[in-house]
């Protein structure tokens, strides 16, 4: 019971994090309302007569249109830059020879020679740069919010106005070709449609290749008024090379000849009617490492290019093309088209598109200009108006301020269209008030739309905080001797009814049934209560000081990193700083066993020490030894060091090529050198845990894990070596064979993932990995050693040896001795449980890694081994430092556990990730899932353990910080029996001294060792809540800085996620150590039944780590076995064979 009410304890306390998470962002990650209102033809946007052209009816809705047809080639990923030409830089010089540079020739051709017939803009994207909100701004004008990016893995329906829906409701016929994505967002909409898969990062093919099959043919079938294709080769190029691959060549130039012409009489442009319009534009840009997501000026630069076969600008373009807002190609286009403008737009229209207006009536550019951009601002205001009645949540005084220059200018327009006289000059006046205006609005739209709910947001960060303080309160309560479990499950209890009051109240009301809300209320309604009880019992009675007993210089590094995350320097530089403060603590650790006198020899350990108290006992290591294990961590520290990647704000920076896969290696051979550098690396880790599972014993276990270890593990590092080759020669390998090599590198992962999985669940189901001997006779008889030699001549001689006699002549004159020589009893002994709690731990930390070494790119396999070789290190480090108790209550040092979770934030970065979208790692997506199926959850799954590996395995693995240095006292004590020199003093020592219980001793109270993994558990929430919570009010206090969107916010995210990765992690790994307690009870309880089977002829027999048997310790078996041990039982125990 006491284990379960651990578990729950721990889910709770986690639970109380999701809702202090989950409140902070319903009130700081807010989405705009989307308004359903539609325009149509039949309602103009404002008072006053429609511009001269306009009819109120399909093809001249609200003014004329100037063409009928549309063709919008959305290109993905296209840069600015890869539009433009390869040019010098200084006049003299050679130009800058790039992969992408110039390889568009054809746009800039057609610049030169109709100029005034095509135009390119350099396009800016709002943020988030993802596709999907990227297409909704390209065909609703809208701003996307910051929240919407997590819907890019499973589009919806838009259910705003937006020009396809304006397309299909007069009539157009829109046929499109290309990404799928557009069928999530417009079903059912398209007269004609061809989708392609979009998610298959890895294939640079199949889309663009399908669309150019069917494009020219479509084209000529006349059957569309509207064409839209998206390629998707060059975005696929990007996340699978980089934009300085050759490959992105290649991809550009078929680009550019998909436009101009395969040959003469199939060519895109030769095709185009003097009624038809073409847009060439990409959704977003790529950071030089080929990824999006962010708002990097990268990221956000986007090449857009019109051209029309009749004159469509006055002018010649400037030498350097215009910087336009993304958006405002969708008022442009509908105006253009002849189609009301979507009701949710706020671009603005290109004015210089609409100077020339051919007819029998013309008219001055500037009115059209004028007429243009007064709709357009019509349309906004009626916008405003109808979103701010219905919001509320746009500033009233800015609103005011634009509703007035609106006015101005709408009067101003409707004047000067009454007095021709002097119209041109005047109206020239106008369009720069109109421009003001749409500007305005715009720039309110995105400083209002980051809307926060400021009390949501400190309900959040308040309850975050007495969460906190609870894993600090019960941490230090379960480190009492008179701790007890009783009072943990309450608040559950109460949480659950005040969670159905609260509902209930809601929905008897007829309120909206808020699930952030309730979950809320439950939380503080099951938090308050217990930390009022648990502080009036307890806390109260203890100095507040008491509370943080954590050393100063590590209370120093802690509040360091919690104000850091103020910083965003800190943010951007964290894959740095976060190894120098793991340094810096282990240069602490290192110091702190010198200065307590653990590593100092024998003799000098009665020297008093300034500052310290004389150590009262010996070294567990020696001075060399010590040094050592904090040399090595420092070693594996710098080294992995070489693997990172640079933060999308530090441009200078370039980030390490050991984080790209090889694949994209050019040159064989060294591919090959890389290759057998990885294999070795994996071959490395497996040597390594199996070596390590020797040295203990559990190696020789018969059960089905150890069994796994030895078959299992191998056919793993063999999967995993085979699907590296596979992956990395996949573009070399033959055609005929390129069908067989991407099946087998589906099956290979799966293969892998499977047998991880039936390890695991061995694992689970026999976790005792010991080694069980029976064998027939007596055992040795208990020999009483004496320090000296002769009979007693001290009162300290007897007070040793009298006890042993008394305890011998006890067993004599019950005649078990007697007994068992007489009938010839049957002993069994039993090897390696003194390590069976960790072995456990460690296989499937071990079985763990294999599925998530294959969501990285291969090198990544030396981080892996830098990992496990450096938690080894860090183990024995701290282990140093904790002294070993007999009766409890067990403790883990704050610095441990800080120390733990600092090497976690270490390893997140030095696997080759940031806390920013762009920095995601999207090839894990299609790691064992099939090309040919669509995106799904299982691929989000994939890049979330990608992503938080790191957090996965060392909350799995934080409960080795208990029992390691349990596990590292049989090393300690073998160092002990004969220390050089001193062979009497190691005679005088007892026996049971010799012989070390290592992990068993935590058998000998159960309560406290139950305590201590809760109390682990709270103080490894406690760290990661303090980030979280620096993180939160980082973000609040911060919400109006510049970088908010591009820094805080996404560090708070990933925060936040990898808090709940890692709280469910936590309670796994503990979980597993209570699942082999338990088993080790339910071992030691068959072994008292088959005792009592076969009656007085069999004996359960201890030893230590020697050879030599000593009595049974009842204690060491749980409370309802040590009843029947008491009649003539005892257990051969050993912690190796």
């Amino acid at each position: 019971m006491q284990k379960i009410s651990v578990l729950l304890f721990l889910a709770w306390v986690s639970f109380l994090f999701y809702a202090g998470i989950a409140l902070f962002t319903s009130g700081f990650l807010l989405t705009r309302w989307e308004l359903t209102n539609h325009s149509s033809c039949q309602e103009p946007p404002g008072p006053g007569a429609l511009p001269w052209g306009g009819r109120g009816e399909p093809g001249a809705c609200w003014m004329a249109s100037r063409f009928s047809r549309l063709v919008l080639v959305v290109i993905d990923a296209l840069r600015f830059d890869f539009a433009q030409p390869q040019r010098s830089p200084v006049s003299g010089e050679p130009p800058v020879s790039l992969p992408f540079l110039g390889k568009m020739g054809f746009l800039q051709r057609l610049l030169e020679s109709q100029p005034h017939h095509a135009r390119l803009y350099q396009a800016k994207a709002d943020p988030p740069t993802t596709t999907m909100q990227r297409l909704k701004a390209l065909t609703t004008g809208s701003l996307p919010t910051f929240i919407d990016a997590g819907s890019n893995f499973a589009s919806s329906a838009i259910v705003e106005d937006n020009l396809i829906k304006q397309l299909s409701s007069t009539g157009r016929r829109v046929v499109f070709m290309g990404d799928e994505t557009w069928n999530d967002l417009f079903p059912g909409v398209f007269s004609q449609a061809l989708f392609f898969p979009s998610f298959n990062v890895r294939d640079l093919e199949t889309v663009d290749n399908g669309i150019m099959k069917h494009l020219y043919p479509t084209v000529d079938s006349d059957k569309w008024d509207v064409l839209i294709t998206h390629f998707l080769g060059v975005d696929h190029c990007g996340h699978k090379h980089d934009p300085y691959h050759p490959e992105m060549a290649k991809k550009l130039t078929q680009m550019d000849k998909m436009i101009q012409f395969l040959d003469p009489p199939r060519g895109l442009v030769k095709r185009l009617k003097n009624d038809t319009l073409l847009v060439v534009t990409g959704d977003h840009g790529m950071t030089i490492s080929g990824n999006h997501g962010g708002e990097s000026e990268l990221e956000t630069s986007v090449a857009l290019f019109l051209y029309s076969p009749r004159a469509l600008f006055p002018s010649a373009p400037a030498e350097k093309p215009e910087i336009i807002p993304q958006i405002s190609l969708v008022p442009t286009l509908a105006l253009l088209l002849g189609l009301p403008i979507p009701f949710g737009n706020i671009g603005e229209v290109i004015a210089e598109v609409f100077s020339e207006i051919e007819d029998s009536q013309p008219r001055s550019s500037a009115l059209a200009q004028a007429s243009a951009l007064h709709l357009n601002a019509q349309q906004v205001s009626r916008f405003l108006h109808t979103y701010s009645a219905t919001a509320q949540d746009l500033q009233v005084q800015k609103l005011h301020r634009l509703q007035k220059l609106f006015s101005k200018a709408s009067a101003d327009y409707q004047r000067h269209l009454q007095s021709p006289q002097g119209a041109e000059a005047a109206l020239q006046t106008v369009i720069p008030e109109l421009q003001q205006f749409l500007r305005g609005v715009r720039a309110m739209c995105i400083e209002s739309w980051a809307r926060f709910s400021l009390v949501r947001m400190a309900g959040g960060a308040a309850l975050l905080a007495a969460t906190c303080f609870l894993c600090l309160l019960v941490s230090q309560w379960a480190a009492s001797p008179a701790f007890y479990f009783g009072p943990l499950l309450k608040p559950m209890a109460s949480g659950l009814s005040g969670a159905m009051v609260c509902a209930g109240l809601l929905a008897s009301t007829g309120l909206k049934l808020d699930f952030v809300v309730v979950g809320a209320m439950a939380a503080v309604g099951s938090l308050l209560p217990f930390l009022w009880k648990a502080w009036a019992s307890w806390g109260s009675k203890r100095p507040l000081a008491s509370l943080l007993p954590m050393p100063g210089p590590v209370l120093l590094l802690l509040l360091f990193r919690f104000a850091g995350f103020f910083s965003d320097s800190y943010i951007v530089t964290e894959a740095r700083v976060a190894p120098f403060l793991l340094i810096s603590l282990i240069l602490l650790l290192v110091a702190r066993l010198h200065w307590e006198g653990k590593l100092l020899p024998p003799k000098l350990l009665s020297i008093p020490r300034l500052g310290f108290l004389t150590p009262t006992g010996p070294p567990q290591y020696s001075a060399m030894h010590a040094v050592g294990l904090g040399v090595g961590l420092l070693l594996c520290i710098r080294l992995a060091g070489l693997f990172y990647r640079c933060h999308e704000e530090t441009p200078v920076c370039s980030s390490s090529p050991l984080l790209s896969p090889l694949r994209s290696t050019v040159g064989g051979r060294a591919k090959n050198l890389w290759y057998g550098a990885c294999v070795g690396a994996l071959v490395a880790l497996l040597a390594s845990v199996r070596l390590w599972l020797r040295c203990y014993g559990n190696l020789k276990s018969p059960e089905p894990p150890m069994l796994f270890v030895r078959w299992g593990l191998p056919l793993m590092g063999l999967g995993t070596a085979a699907y590296w080759a596979l992956a990395s020669g996949a573009d070399e390998a033959p055609p005929r064979l390129r069908a067989l090599v991407s099946g087998v590198s589906v099956m290979l992962p799966r293969a892998v993932a499977g047998l991880a999985a039936s390890g695991l669940l061995l694992l689970l189901w026999r976790p005792v990995t010991v080694l069980v001997k029976a064998t027939a006779g007596a055992p040795r008889a208990r020999t009483v050693l004496t320090p000296f030699s002769g009979p007693p001549t001290s009162q300290a001689d007897l007070d040793y040896v009298v006890p042993q006699i008394y305890r011998h002549m006890q067993e004599e004159f019950r005649g078990r001795l007697e007994r068992t020589k007489s009938q010839g009893l049957l002993t069994v002994a039993a090897y390696q449980l003194g390590s069976v709690y960790s072995a456990a731990v460690v296989t499937a930390l071990t079985l763990l890694a294999f599925p998530l070494l294959l969501l990285h790119a291969e090198r990544i396999s030396l981080v892996f081994l830098l990992l496990f070789l450096q938690s080894f290190l860090l183990l024995h480090l701290l282990a140093a430092g904790i002294p070993i108790t007999t009766a409890g209550p067990f403790t883990v040092p704050w610095h441990a556990v800080f120390a733990w979770a600092l090497m976690a934030a270490q390893t997140f970065y030095t696997t080759g990730h940031q806390p920013v979208f762009s920095a995601i790692q999207w090839h894990a997506a299609f790691v064992g899932v099939s090309e040919s199926r669509d995106f799904t959850w299982l691929s989000a799954f994939l890049v979330g353990a990608n992503t938080f590996a790191s957090h996965i395995l060392f909350a799995v693995g934080c409960p080795l910080l208990l029992l390691w240095p349990f596990l590292c006292e049989n090393q300690g004590s073998r160092k002990r029996r004969q220390p050089p020199g001193n062979e009497a003093e190691a005679r005088v020592r007892p026996e049971e001294e010799q012989e070390p219980l290592m992990e068993m001793r935590l058998r000998d109270a159960p309560h406290h060792f139950t305590a201590a993994l809760l109390q682990l558990g709270l103080k490894y929430l406690f760290v990661l809540g303090i980030q979280i919570l620096a993180c939160v009010l980082a973000a609040s206090i911060l919400r109006r800085h510049l970088l908010v969107w591009k820094v805080f916010a996404p560090k708070f995210i990933f925060e936040a996620v990898g808090f709940i990765v890692s709280s469910v992690g936590l309670c796994l790994g503990i979980a597993l150590v209570m699942r082999v307690d338990g088993a080790v009870s339910s071992w030691f309880r068959q072994l008292v039944l088959t005792q009592q089977k076969a009656g007085e002829k069999s004996s359960l027999v201890y030893t230590g780590a020697g050879s030599s048997a000593r009595e049974a310790q009842p204690h060491l078996l749980p409370s309802c076995s040590q009843e029947p041990l008491t009649s003539g039982t005892s257990l051969f125990y050993n912690s190796r064979s």
